[in-house]
């Protein structure tokens, strides 16, 4: 058995060097860790068919601001300001894209990688989301919390562009005009008082610094056994190693977060009298007041790095949602989770009807969360799950959503499922009459079912799930044969009564034996 201590970990360059030594005695001097070398005129060939490829990418972008904008309308209700500097940034970055395609003269252009502030749940994802399936390019989120500088332990955030081709099908030249976007920045700022390197912080903010302005990532790590082994296979076999890196000069960089704290710092440099609060008859300044008037410093005071800031020119502030602003959402919004809920009772065969009274309360629930648009999907699972779960084994085929199903769900499923099955026995007792009537005519005696008798049967039925007709078979099996045996007696009258459906073997043994006390000289025949 090893003790840990007597253990020595190879560190990366350790490992990359056994590894050079490895190839080296397998292959020769043709193979190198992460570097393949080729014949000048293979590697010139390769390179020509680079830029082949290249020119054979037809990006086509042809919207305006005001079709973004109207487009994401249909999906994000409110942040109107929002979605207007998002088509803008969107419109200017893929038309200097464009041009370039084009072999028109790029000029020096700054991308305009965009930072996105507001509180949580308030559709900053899904609007980055839905223009991202607008123009057709893929699209990558992460949390920036799970990287951390390259070498540590942690995610890198080269990983992101890897992804991207992942999200192309291996379309290198497309993944090169996609989006990514990272989510919880303001959780890597670096605190004030951190002593020692921030390898989470501050070092994830160096390693996006290259991604965010132009750099090439191999699209092979260099200390991923697999892609190095795939790469000498590929070499060996075609004498050549296809492109293996991808350009961020092209990519579209987002970020976004909450930054709690922010406002402090907002408010501390402008003072609230800077914007019109707080004078006589106004009300008090909350958070998203000031978002809109961040500047550069701000976000170094935040923490964050000002080489960091500086690739981050376009901010998008988005607003807290209200009660009115969700219930539009349900309502109005393509990508309603009502829709989802809609299709979900069709699939029972179930119709779900909302009025607006119910949506309004729903809202008025999910503004309590505190949560944005995401309470939206918490409280409607809350709402609508035991209904989902009762309703399908019930004869309910319709469900109308009111503010009082909203307040008390279990009370009014209740109420549903007692007014349904009264509705349901009602439907089962008149099918047990004609069902007795069928019995009748095919035995040849009058087969009379009592009230209380058919009630019982319904609810057998209504119980079990089975049909009326399958109940009544099962419960009477043997009474075909003792109806032929009492018939030929001159018997032609038979009644159904309650004790006969909970007990049918017994009546039919009592009513024959009854029978023959009666007619004693019929049982020495």
């Amino acid at each position: 058995m090893f003790k840990h201590d007597s253990l020595t970990w190879p560190n990366p360059d350790e490992l990359r060097k056994d590894m050079e030594e490895f190839f080296s005695r397998k292959y020769g001097d043709k193979v190198r860790l992460g570097i393949l070398t080729t014949q000048p005129d293979q590697a010139r060939t390769a390179d020509e068919g680079t830029e082949t490829e290249e020119s054979q990418l037809d990006l086509k972008f042809d919207h305006l601001p005001r079709d973004i904008k109207n487009y994401l309308d249909r999906f994000v209700i409110k942040q109107d300001n929002a979605k207007k500097v998002l088509a803008t940034a969107i419109c200017d970055h893929y038309n200097h894209i464009t041009r370039c395609s084009n072999k028109e003269r790029c000029r020096e252009y700054s991308k305009q990688n965009i930072i996105m502030l507001g509180p949580t749940g308030v559709g900053k994802t899904y609007l980055v989301r839905t223009i991202a399936d607008l123009i057709g390019v893929p699209f990558v989120k992460a949390d920036a919390t799970k990287f951390s500088e390259t070498g540590y332990v942690g995610g890198d955030v080269e990983d992101l562009v890897r992804e991207l081709v992942h999200k192309a099908d291996g379309n290198i030249q497309l993944a090169e005009y996609g989006i990514i976007y990272l989510d919880e920045i303001d959780k890597i700022a670096t605190p004030s008082n951190i002593i020692g390197r921030d390898v989470s912080g501050g070092g994830v903010q160096r390693g996006l610094l290259k991604l965010m302005e132009e750099t090439e990532v191999s699209l092979r790590t260099p200390f991923d056994l697999t892609s190095q082994l795939q790469a000498a296979m590929e070499f060996q076999t075609k004498g050549k190693v296809s492109r293996s890196v991808i350009n961020t000069r092209h990519i579209l960089f987002i970020v976004s977060g909450a930054f709690n704290g922010l406002f402090d710092i907002i408010q501390k440099r402008m003072g609230a009298k800077a914007i019109g609060f707080l004078s006589s008859g106004g009300r008090a300044a909350i958070h998203e007041d000031y978002l809109p008037f961040v500047k550069s410093v701000d976000f170094i005071q935040y923490g964050f790095e000002s080489e960091f800031v500086g690739r981050l020119p376009v901010v998008v502030s988005c607003h807290q949602l209200g009660v009115d602003d969700l219930y539009e959402i349900l309502r109005h919004s393509e990508g309603s989770i009502i829709r989802q809920y809609t299709q979900a009772f069709e699939a029972y065969g179930i119709e779900i009807v909302f009025t607006d009274e119910g949506l309004h309360r729903l809202a008025e629930k999910a503004h309590q969360e505190q949560t944005g648009a995401r309470s939206l999907v918490s409280v409607c699972e809350r709402t609508f799950r035991e209904f989902k779960y009762q309703l399908p084994h019930s004869p309910v085929r319709k469900l109308v959503v009111t503010p009082e199903l909203v307040d008390s769900p279990e009370v009014v499923l209740e109420g549903i499922l007692a007014e349904g099955n009264a509705n349901e026995i009602l439907v089962l007792e008149s099918s047990a009459r004609e069902t007795a009537e069928k019995w009748s005519r095919r035995s040849g005696i009058e087969i009379s079912l009592h009230p209380e008798a058919a009630r019982l049967l319904a609810q057998k039925a209504l119980d079990s799930g089975k049909k009326l007709d399958e109940v009544f078979s099962d419960t009477f099996r043997d009474y075909e044969h003792g109806f032929n045996l009492i018939k030929t007696r001159g018997i032609n009258r038979f009644e159904i009564t309650r004790d006969v459906v909970e007990n049918p073997a017994g009546a039919l043994e009592n009513w024959i034996r009854a029978y023959y006390i009666q007619n004693p000289s019929e049982e020495r025949r």
